[in-house]
């Protein structure tokens, strides 16, 4: 009997107790994870038979070692208002314990806390707090993608196989979004890799081992692509002997278009034919970069030994999947060789003593990637001296009448394929330079001007003396 009497006394002061400081329960209702530029409603549930004081919402951060105040219900004098700057002022209050973000943010991600306070009975000034918690996810879509080559430009290789590499670069989602490579619309199949390898090459299986036939150059090709263009190594009359001999200021006008442009001519155009035993072995693998902003940037790479009988024209797609997504994104790429240049020469009429820009504008397909531009002059060394030029664009300073008649070859090359275009440069008289008074750059030198400071020189010393 001792012990039931204890135990009634203590349910007893239990209930009087309780009856003294009010009862009070708060629980939040989770949330699936929201987009970003939704509107989210956080709602704070409680339950009591106190009178309300306060209703105040937090948001937690560091860890939990910061909690600011966002939004405050005051009871006493039925008032609401924000903890945040004038710009931030998003929240509104729907019902005392409810509030609503119109527009969440990257930065609203993350842990909150709803405390409700209610007046303590016995005192009735003492305030007696419970509280919940809720996380909120914030996505972010991928705003965008693409798809590049790496380690490009690079030259055309005609003896041996070479490594080719696809980089896709995906930007702006949160969480990392999942990306994969398709090849013609087919999901490419790939040996996944922790870190890019020095070689791919040298990771594939020795039962994949490729059986790689050196090129056969067709000589006779070449040469006969050669002597159609090198003026020099014809038996005719080479075009540096005397450009203006049989060239006049009348004939001249008569030259239309002023540059000859010669139709494309192919030395090696054709592909290496190499001889793949299997199919191409694809190796992935990709890293994930976080951007101050909360997002993340994937970049995914796709490597593999290029075969360009195979791969020309090959159409690669990059595609991404993400939950705030409600269909895949995708980038895509064709892989295609180089062709038909088109050249651009100004001045359309070069005169003697003129620059000359000779430019390429653009191909007769698309091309990726992007082609690499070497120039060179058939038979011959370029003005300033050089072998070669590199780039889209050359450039001839001050032409001289040597330079009539001669040929430039442009080598465009991807490691697709490569191919030549030549253009010859026709030089008019310029009736502002005497014929014979140009030097080897083309400007002129003025004996007459020579003549008459020497003859001045000679009649000061004479008076002097």
């Amino acid at each position: 009997m001792g012990k039931m009497s204890r135990l009634r006394l203590c349910l007893l002061l239990w209930d009087l107790l309780d009856l003294a400081l009010g009862y009070l329960t708060v629980s939040i209702e989770p949330l699936p994870p929201v987009v970003v530029g939704d509107a989210v409603t956080l709602k704070c549930n409680f339950k009591t038979d106190g009178r309300m004081r306060e209703i105040v919402w937090y948001r937690v951060t560091d860890g939990g070692t910061i909690k600011q105040k966002i939004f405050t219900f005051d009871a006493m004098f039925s008032t609401n208002y924000s903890h945040m700057e004038n710009y931030r002022k998003r929240e509104d209050l729907v019902y005392q314990s409810t509030v609503r973000l119109p527009e969440v943010r990257i930065s609203d991600n993350g842990p909150y806390e709803c405390h409700v306070g209610i007046y303590d009975r016995a005192t009735r000034e003492k305030v007696v707090l419970a509280s919940g918690n809720i996380f909120l996810n914030v996505m972010s879509p991928p705003t965008s993608i693409s798809v590049i080559a790496a380690d490009t430009p690079a030259p055309f290789s005609r003896y041996q196989a070479q490594n080719f590499t696809l980089v896709c670069i995906v930007s702006g989602g949160k969480p990392a979004p999942t990306v994969y490579f398709k090849r013609d619309g087919e999901l490419i199949e790939v040996m996944p890799l922790l870190e890019p390898p020095p070689n791919t090459a040298e990771l594939q299986d020795s039962r994949a081992a490729r059986n790689l036939l050196n090129r056969d150059l067709d000589d006779t090709k070449m040469r006969k692509s050669l002597s159609l263009l090198d003026v020099e190594s014809r038996g005719g009359r080479p075009y540096t002997e005397d450009p203006f001999k049989s060239l006049t200021p009348e004939q001249g006008l008569l030259f239309s278009p002023a540059t000859e442009i010669i139709p494309e001519t192919v030395v090696s155009r054709e592909f290496p034919r190499w001889v793949h035993n299997t199919e191409p072995i694809y190796y992935f693998h990709h890293r994930h970069l976080p951007i101050s902003d909360g997002t993340v940037e994937v970049r995914a790479v796709l490597m593999w030994t290029l075969n360009p009988q195979m791969d020309n024209e090959a159409l690669f797609s990059c595609e991404v999947k993400h939950p705030a997504l409600s269909m895949p994104m995708q980038s895509e790429v064709t892989l295609v060789a180089p062709k038909g240049p088109k050249i651009m020469m100004t001045p359309t009429r070069a005169r003697v003593g003129d620059t000359v820009r000779i430019l390429v504008q653009g191909f007769q397909n698309e091309v990726f990637p992007e082609p690499l531009f070497t120039w060179t002059r058939v038979g011959s060394r370029l003005l300033d001296g050089s072998t070669e030029h590199d780039g889209k664009e050359l450039v001839l300073e001050r032409v001289p009448a040597e330079l009539n008649g001669s040929m430039y070859r442009c080598t465009a090359q991807n490691p697709l394929g490569s191919t030549d275009t030549h253009t010859r440069l026709i030089v008019f008289e310029n009736p502002n330079i005497p014929r014979g008074t140009e030097d080897s750059n083309g400007s002129g030198t003025s004996h007459n001007g020579f003549r008459l400071i020497l003859m001045l020189t000679l009649t000061v010393i004479m008076e002097l003396t």
